[in-house]
């Protein structure tokens, strides 16, 4: 009797399949396209309520292009869809098939974290770019637009534009140590939205944990201008913001994989 093994699978296919696994979800262009749209008409609206721009050429207005109100929401959505691609699977039982046919549980987090990052890099991108175009659309008409070369736009830019992914996979992660939907999307917005304000910068031990979270992060990189000499604050620095939006995302699938190689499903 002849046994046919069949051949281990291969980090290619694990992605070609979470990616099917994404698409073929019904609501997700539906819920990028209104995030999308939401957070844009936040940016428009922004612009518009912003009786200074009225006033003649100006610096780069951040708060026009990337309102908190539209950025927090996209940091929502992002981490709730980041989650559902595990805590989908395991609330249905079909995790069960994916590590039967996959025993390399590793693998497959690190391919469904592949899927989220590209995806969500793209919505942010597309939303960034919108949001920042939309707003000097509004302030060329009032004299008031600024070029992308102006200082602290490229940055912000960039910053808004990975909002999404870090977002996405800090999500991600929560989901696969949480493993229940209800739990990762409050835990999710503890954690990005609620946190941040319990702290301030006016004392240094409380400025110094600020500093840490995402949130906090992603405003001081979209804010163009430093606090002068008179300031009692304690500001966080360009480099350590950047270094939080990179940790995040690292540590949160970095935990992710050690927890799914550790524990049964």
């Amino acid at each position: 009797m002849i046994s046919v093994t069949a051949p281990p699978a291969r980090f290619r296919d694990l992605l070609a399949s979470e990616w099917i696994k994404t698409r073929s979800l019904r609501s997700t262009p539906w819920t990028i396209a209104l995030t999308a749209l939401f957070v844009t008409g936040s940016a428009a609206v922004s612009t518009l309520a912003d009786d200074a721009a009225d006033s003649g050429p100006a610096d780069f207005r951040p708060f026009d292009a990337y309102p908190a109100a539209g950025y927090w929401t996209l940091m929502l959505v992002a981490a709730s869809m980041g989650a559902l691609t595990v805590v989908s699977e395991y609330g249905s039982g079909l995790i069960r098939t994916t590590t039967v046919a996959v025993p390399a549980r590793g693998s497959v987090v690190l391919a469904k974290a592949a899927v989220t990052a590209a995806l969500w890099s793209a919505v942010g991108a597309a939303v960034s770019v919108a949001s920042f175009l939309v707003s000097q659309a509004v302030l060329d008409g009032r004299g008031a637009g600024v070029a992308i070369t102006c200082p602290g736009v490229l940055r912000a830019l960039t910053a808004s534009a990975l909002l999404a992914p870090v977002c996405a996979l800090v999500g991600l992660g929560l989901g696969v140590l949480l493993r229940h939907a209800a739990a990762t999307m409050v835990t999710s917005v503890f954690v990005l939205l609620m946190l941040p304000t319990m702290f301030s910068e006016s004392a240094r031990w409380s400025a110094d944990v600020k500093h840490t979270l995402v949130s906090a992060a992603w405003a001081r990189l979209v804010r163009p201008w430093d606090p002068g000499p008179e300031s009692l604050g304690y500001t966080a620095t360009v480099p350590g913001s950047w270094t939080v939006f990179a940790l995040w995302p690292l540590i949160a699938v970095a935990v992710a994989v050690l927890v799914v190689r550790r524990r049964d499903v």
